[in-house]
C-alpha cells in the first residue's frame, strides 16, 4: 500500500460538500484574513473542473466581474473554505468546459438540468 494513502486515512478530516460536478453554478463561502479581522467573501460561478482526488483534489471556479472573466482555483480540503452551495446543475457533456473562455453573451450560457 502506498504510503501517501495510508498518513491520508490517519490524517484526513472527511468535509461534507454537496456532489456538484463540472457545469454547476456555485456560491463558495470563503474566509478572508484582513490585518486581524476574518470575514467570508462569497464567490459565485460556474465549475470548470475538478482535477485531483482525496485531499490534494481540486476545482476551479470562473465568474464574470463586469466584462472580465475571473477564474479562481480552490483545494476542496481548505480549511478556509466555510461551505459550498450549489445554486444549479449544469447540462454540459464535458468534465473539462475550458471552451466557456471563449464564449461571450447568450452563447455562454450552460442550461440547467432537469430532475
Amino acid at each position: 500500500m502506498n504510503l501517501m494513502n495510508v498518513v491520508e486515512k490517519e490524517l484526513g478530516v472527511k468535509i461534507d460538500y454537496p456532489k456538484f460536478i463540472a457545469g454547476d453554478t456555485v456560491t463558495v463561502h470563503y474566509k478572508i484574513k484582513e490585518g486581524n479581522k476574518e470575514r467570508i467573501q462569497q464567490f459565485r460561478g460556474v465549475v470548470m473542473q475538478r482535477s485531483g482526488s482525496g485531499r490534494t483534489e481540486t476545482f476551479t471556479v470562473r465568474k464574470m466581474s463586469g466584462n472580465i472573466g475571473v477564474e479562481r482555483i480552490f483545494p476542496i480540503s481548505s480549511p478556509f473554505i466555510d461551505k459550498i452551495e450549489v445554486n444549479k446543475h449544469g447540462k454540459v457533456r464535458r468534465a473539462r468546459i475550458f471552451y466557456l473562455r471563449d464564449l461571450t453573451g447568450k452563447k455562454a450560457r450552460i442550461r440547467e438540468k432537469k430532475f
